[in-house]
């Protein structure tokens, strides 16, 4: 199952790098557009349009920290490694579906089988964290039982 573990953890690092490029994409778009705007005969106009860029650029200079963040935690996972506890790079099998515990970006298909990458903190990764096979808890009005944790 590692190589399951390392697919998952590939396709995780490629959505991070897909969000890197698209934020630093939009940013030097919103620059050129900036810089190319020429000041018209209304002055408040090319402030607006200016003020709109650095705007712009601020909100995708977040994301790309934000995106850079994701990588830090990826790159701080070693896939190949077995866990008897659940933590950040775990691949837990629960009566409900299974989750690799690493950032937050959805369902993501392998092999023909449904995973969800969930960020330890988010509220399914905070119930599982530190548990152990077994482990039964009630999650959003639903019984989860931990039957397997690689």
């Amino acid at each position: 199952m590692p190589e399951i573990k390392e697919k998952l953890h590939q396709l995780c690092m490629d959505y991070v790098e897909k969000r890197i490029a698209s934020a630093e994409d939009a940013m030097k778009a919103a620059r050129e557009s900036a810089n190319d705007d020429t000041k018209s005969s209304a002055g408040d106009k090319y402030e607006t349009g200016r003020e709109m860029m650095q705007q712009e650029i601020d909100r995708n200079r977040k994301q790309l920290e934000e995106s850079q963040k994701l990588k830090l935690i990826l790159n701080q996972i070693n896939p190949s490694k077995e866990n008897s506890v659940v933590k950040n790079g775990s691949l837990v099998s629960t009566n409900l579906g299974k989750f690799y515990i690493s950032i937050s970006c959805g369902q993501i298909q392998v092999d023909n089988c449904n995973y969800f990458a969930v960020s330890a903190a988010s509220p399914i990764g905070l119930k599982l964290m530190k548990q152990q096979q077994g482990h039964e808890f009630d999650f959003n009005g639903k019984q989860l039982r931990i039957e397997k944790i690689e």
